[in-house]
């Protein structure tokens, strides 16, 4: 009975799946390409009005408000004051690793085992996920492909999401290896069932995370070694994170939890960063003195302890900004990212401003990724990660995506649900 369930929920996810839009990647940008009388944003909090950004063979080549005028080969489009905007950056995302959450087959995210440093999401990454359209259409043109499961989870890639295949898609490979530290919230259950006491948990947690340490030190001392008698595969998947070409992003949230993390960062000398941070801002100064970035997770939740403020997660943004603190915004999940510039938006009415908290979803993002020399704003000689909309960006009610170009390439914004949208319209006589 278990068997014929399993198949027949394969049958009906791969009926979905062929029911879905078929969207190839777009052609290399063969001209250049002026988008003019535009607002645009460029991403590090500077707006031009009526201005002009021309690119080609991919790259910005001019940006401004007197940028000289087209040649006769190029493509001139009139945007007539639209929005210009760097593409958005998806931080923390499990895009193209799961595609039904309820069907084993397509789920990729995880592997066996509880440290796994040498695991690469990269060669999971489904660039045909349908998923993917959904968050092209608002804006979204960049994510990192993130493990998850186990302790150590392995390394991250950042792709550009209109790709052939994964080879295609990279971005920057193996950017960062993931260390998910163990909850240390003392939640009792109250003894019921078999569950253990909080104190138990907390010291099965300690023992877990100095089970990493040690794991670290052993993989650091054989990095100094001249020779090896026997070759170890997991401490050669740390020789960059040693080295420094590579960070090590620690997944954790309370303030006893991120000091474990800053101690990491001392003691190995590598360069971390926090993946959730909810309790932030309670050591933001401490963030600051330590260079240690920050990745806000799950903007749109509640406050983990019951005597924070139940907007707390609203303002953390912008108590970081304030402090001086490099963060950036994330949704985590895969589908609940073409929300991330919307909850940017909100982000800006609890103490960013809209263009600082622009900047969160790009630029910052970007910068903590170790991409930021190639894209994240709107500057000559980066890459042409360009949204266009009617409205503002970050805004649910004004927010059109009229165009994207991805490396200079103008993308298909075409998705299942506007489709569908499009269907009905017809049908019922509403266009």
């Amino acid at each position: 009975m278990k068997s014929i369930m399993i198949l027949f929920g394969l049958a009906i996810a791969l009926h979905t799946a062929y029911a879905q839009e078929t969207i190839s990647p777009a052609a290399p940008q063969d001209k250049p390409v002026y988008l003019t009388n535009a607002t645009i944003h460029v991403g590090n909090g500077e707006v031009i009005s009526n201005g002009t950004i021309a690119f080609s063979k991919g790259k910005i080549t001019a940006v401004g408000s007197n940028v000289p005028a087209a040649g006769s080969d190029a493509t001139v489009v009139d945007l007539k004051g639209q929005h210009v905007y760097p593409g958005i950056i998806a931080p923390e995302s499990q895009l193209g690793l799961i595609e039904f959450e309820s069907v084993r087959a397509t789920i990729d995210v995880k592997e066996v085992g509880e440290i796994n440093p040498s695991v690469r999401s990269i060669i999971a990454y489904n660039a045909d996920s349908k998923v993917i359209n959904t968050l092209r259409s608002n804006g979204i043109l960049l994510a990192q492909i993130t493990p998850e499961g186990g302790i150590i989870s392995g390394v991250s890639s950042v792709v550009q999401l209109d790709a052939w295949n994964w080879e295609d898609a990279a971005y920057k490979t193996d950017n960062a290896l993931h260390f998910y530290i163990p909850s240390l919230l003392p939640v009792n259950s109250g003894g019921r069932g078999n569950a253990a006491p909080a104190v138990d948990r907390l010291k099965a947690a300690m023992e877990q995370i100095e089970t990493v340490r040690t794991f670290f030190r052993e993989a650091k001392a054989y990095q100094q070694e001249a020779k090896h008698t026997a070759t170890n595969l997991k401490f050669e998947s740390m020789r960059k994170l040693f080295t420094k070409e590579q960070k090590l992003f620690i997944h954790c949230n309370l303030v006893k939890e991120m000091l474990i993390a800053i101690d990491f960062a001392k003691e190995f000398n590598i360069d971390v960063t926090i993946v959730g941070g909810t309790d932030a801002w309670l050591i933001a100064d401490i963030l600051k003195q330590n260079n240690v970035p920050v990745i806000l997770t799950q903007p749109h939740s509640l406050p983990v302890m019951q005597d924070d403020d139940v907007d707390q997660p609203y303002k953390t943004a912008g108590q970081l900004q304030k402090a001086g603190v490099l963060f950036c915004l994330s949704n985590e999940g895969f589908w609940q990212q073409r929300n991330l510039g919307f909850e940017a938006g909100t982000a800006s009415t609890f103490g960013l401003s809209k263009e600082e908290a622009l900047t969160a979803v790009t630029l910052n993002a970007a910068r903590i990724l170790g991409i930021d020399k190639i894209t994240g704003s709107l500057e000559a000689g980066k890459d042409a990660n360009i949204a266009i909309s009617t409205g503002d960006m970050l805004d649910m009610k004004s927010s059109v995506i009229t165009k994207a170009f991805i490396q200079g390439r103008e993308i298909n914004l075409d998705n299942k649900q506007k489709q569908l949208y499009e269907k009905y319209e017809k049908k019922y006589g509403l266009k």
